[in-house]
């Protein structure tokens, strides 16, 4: 108690502490497809390659602090489970580094500004934002009773692009929300991977995931599958927003980096997952917005 007592971080370092809890540079998987949401929303909207500064501001603030909420509420809720787990007893909560009274605080912060940036960008996106709120902090809660649950954490971050183009236009589209399900088939795809690490463990704890349901070699198959209809569906998305070669090659890419990624992972060796998680997939979603935007730039000065 002694030792927790002293290593408890406070002030700014507690800030610090919370932003690597929450791993906030894994934004970087959904926020570009947000912003590729609110760049075609812009287009339908007023044939614009943008919205307006102050409703891009709002967007980034509300993707990133609903996702931090979410994060942050995964800590919290599975902070026993992690204390228990080799792999993850150090992080903030189970080691002391956080006290579960400032967790909380960031936690509400978090979602008060998520509202805040809701109320700005129109009264549609006021009224939904408790929904994304409900699937986003619902999904540290699903391991708990499905396996389903890499599915419903996929969906928590697919909801991103639809979010941004509704923020923008105030409405939905087919191609936006088949963005959403390849997105939804692609992070549960890698989350599938991730939990690999943790199938003994889920089973012996009674916890719920796709590794712990089917083993490993089934589910790596499951994640395959699941990455195939992501590209599927990213590419129909393309063409119901009627976008050029330019987005299509970035899908072609997302597709080999998916590959490789896959390729690094094997039932028997789970050496190389962290890198197939965090590298690749961060490569994917910041590949996908370049060629994205560089498809909206060349189709708006060839008009």
């Amino acid at each position: 108690m002694h030792q927790m007592a002293v290593t408890e971080a406070r002030g700014l370092r507690s800030l610090r502490v919370y932003l690597e809890m929450i791993k906030i540079e894994h934004s970087i998987f959904a926020l570009p497809f947000a912003l590729i949401g609110a760049m075609w929303g812009a287009s339908v909207a007023s044939g614009q390659l943008w919205p307006t500064p102050l409703q891009m501001f709002w967007i980034v603030v509300a993707m990133v602090t609903c996702r931090s909420a979410a994060m942050a509420f995964n800590r919290i809720a599975d902070r026993s489970i992690d204390a228990k787990n080799p792999r993850t007893s150090m992080r903030a909560l189970p080691a002391g580094l956080l006290s579960l009274r400032t967790a909380n605080a960031y936690l509400y912060g978090s979602i008060a500004l998520f509202l805040v940036a809701a109320w700005q960008l129109n009264p549609l996106a006021l009224v939904l934002s408790p929904v994304a709120l409900l699937f986003t902090l619902g999904y540290s809660l699903s391991k708990r009773f499905t396996w389903l649950c890499h599915y419903i954490l996929g969906f928590s971050l697919g909801i991103a692009p639809a979010a941004a183009y509704l923020a923008v236009t105030g409405a939905l589209h087919p191609g936006i929300v088949l963005m959403t399900i390849a997105i939804t088939f692609w992070t549960a795809g890698f989350d599938i991977i991730y939990a690999l690490q943790d199938d003994e463990f889920d089973r012996g704890e009674g916890l719920h995931s796709i590794p712990s349901k089917f083993g490993r070699k089934r589910a790596l198959a499951i994640s395959r599958v699941s990455h195939v209809v992501s590209v599927a569906c990213l590419v129909t998305a393309g063409v119901l927003f009627d976008a050029g070669w330019f987005f299509f090659a970035g899908c072609a890419l997302a597709a080999a980096l998916l590959w490789y990624e896959q390729s690094f992972v094997r039932a028997d060796d789970l050496s190389k997952v962290n890198l197939a998680f965090f590298t690749f997939n961060g490569w994917i979603s910041v590949s996908v917005f370049v060629f994205a935007l560089l498809d909206r730039v060349v189709g708006t000065w060839a008009s």
